[in-house]
């Protein structure tokens, strides 16, 4: 194999604004897959417009959410988010992958990514909201996370996310 070829199997590398079409083509691939069974078509479409437009995504980049792409035979099939939201606390705010890969270490990688820039940075711990009725909360509790609390977020035109708040020591 080519030393200076990049590698056709997982890769995750850091993402910038010139990802931002790649991030919301995931998310309206994965998202009404994952949250329409549990949420409805009608407040996915509303959270998708509220947290992928570009604008929005523009404005999490600027505000410090370090954003990460997974990359399997050079086609984008995940991508990963965090920010620092306390004294060492940081915060995962986004982990998405396609549905056709997931169980095959995609999400697992791109979490060890987040987690280790995060320690990186500082952290010491690592927060996370999942939704109370999302399957990935085992994926959560298998790689150390547990549930500190239940939170209920007014996210505007009658709309609740309705989550478990998870923490790991990181």
């Amino acid at each position: 194999m080519n030393k200076n070829f990049p590698s056709s199997e997982l890769v995750i590398r850091p993402a910038s604004f010139n990802d931002i079409s790649t991030i919301q083509q995931l998310a309206a691939k994965i998202w009404p897959l994952t949250y329409e069974p549990i949420l409805g078509q009608k407040q996915v479409d509303y959270m998708l417009g509220l947290l992928y437009s570009q604008p929005a995504l523009e404005e999490q980049m600027k505000s410090h959410h370090y954003f990460f792409i997974a990359l399997k035979n050079f086609q984008p099939v995940g991508f990963a988010s965090f920010s620092k939201v306390g004294d060492k606390v940081y915060k995962l705010q986004k982990l998405y992958v396609l549905p056709q890969i997931q169980q095959a270490g995609t999400g697992k990688k791109l979490l060890e990514t987040i987690e280790t820039v995060a320690k990186s940075m500082g952290a010491e711990k690592l927060i996370l909201n999942v939704n109370r009725k999302n399957n990935a909360k085992g994926f959560y509790e298998k790689r150390g996370f547990s549930v500190i609390r239940e939170e209920d977020i007014d996210i505007g035109n009658n709309y609740f996310m309705n989550d478990y708040v998870m923490s790991k020591n990181v």
